[in-house]
């Protein structure tokens, strides 16, 4: 499972997908202007979420 951890405070979540109970995995989606974004994805394709923030900046991930 993904861990998501803010690099300012030191908070931590994990994420599962709502309709299928299955932990979130890290991902990036290469944007049209050929930029990454961090995602948050289910396993099972059941949709993907950008990470979240926190202290106002992206949590990093740690598997």
């Amino acid at each position: 499972m993904a861990t998501y951890e803010c690099s300012k405070c030191g908070m931590s979540v994990n994420a599962t997908c709502g309709k299928c109970d299955k932990p979130l995995v890290n991902d990036m989606l290469k944007l049209d202007d050929g930029s990454e974004v961090q995602i948050s994805k289910c396993p099972e394709d059941h949709g993907k979420i950008k990470s979240p923030l926190c202290c106002g900046q992206d949590m990093s991930c740690k598997v």
